[in-house]
């Protein structure tokens, strides 16, 4: 009865070239899975901070003193970065002494947007290889597998009688090739999609408060300059 052989010994059996097939796949799958872990800890991390900070804007707290206490921080992120950015603008356009208030809220809607761009770039980071990972890890194992199986079939030319027991194993070990592209493209595929949901959802808040934070502030512009 002949022993099993395990998927090690079919590696270690595989050409150079399939071998480094699975290898790249392998390297594939593990660098997206730790980046499948990074994005999710960071995205859950900006949507939790989303709501905290909408819930303290709207508690009815002085933009003045919010602004400071945000700017005190080491680190100013998400959503946080757009209400520095955008008051900060306000604040300066507002000392210039400029007596049109659409043109302060324009400029502050303007560095408000630069904050979004650039925290949006901040979450999409890793997107891209992850879509990457899931289009090309089953053409690479596909190659690996074809290839496999063409040398098994290549030194089969040199028997005079071909048995199942001469052909399993140089199959079996070119189909791992493709086992192994699907097992690190589906991961990166779905984590690729449930992240630029995510992503999505997060912009949308982000604009959406972009939008009301210019409506005040527009506001208040236009009561100050009726005030004079």
């Amino acid at each position: 009865m002949s022993a099993e052989i395990s998927f090690f010994d079919l590696f270690l059996e595989a050409s150079i070239l399939v071998q480094f097939v699975m290898l790249t796949l392998l390297t594939f799958s593990i660098v997206c899975w730790a980046m499948i872990f990074q994005r999710r800890k960071i995205l859950q991390s900006a949507t939790q901070e989303l709501k905290t900070f909408e819930d303290k804007f709207w508690s009815g707290a002085d933009l003045s003193k919010l602004y400071s206490e945000i700017s005190a921080k080491n680190h100013v992120q998400g959503i946080e970065s757009l209400f520095v950015a955008g008051f900060k603008e306000f604040a300066r356009l507002r000392k210039s002494h400029i007596d049109n208030p659409q043109i302060i809220v324009d400029g502050t809607h303007r560095a408000m947007r630069v904050a979004l761009s650039r925290e949006v770039d901040n979450l999409e980071k890793h997107l891209p290889f992850m879509a990457t990972v899931g289009s090309i890890s089953p053409y690479i194992g596909l190659f690996g597998t074809v290839w496999g199986i063409m040398n098994s079939f290549i030194a089969l030319g040199s028997v005079k009688q071909a048995t199942l027991q001469m052909v399993a194993p140089g199959i079996a070990e070119a189909l791992i090739a493709t086992a192994m592209g699907l097992f690190a493209a589906i991961p990166a595929v779905m984590a690729f999609n449930r992240f630029s949901h995510l992503v999505e959802k997060i912009e949308n808040g982000y604009g959406n408060f972009m939008d009301e934070f210019s409506s005040i502030l527009q506001r208040q512009s236009a009561n100050e300059q009726n005030g004079k």
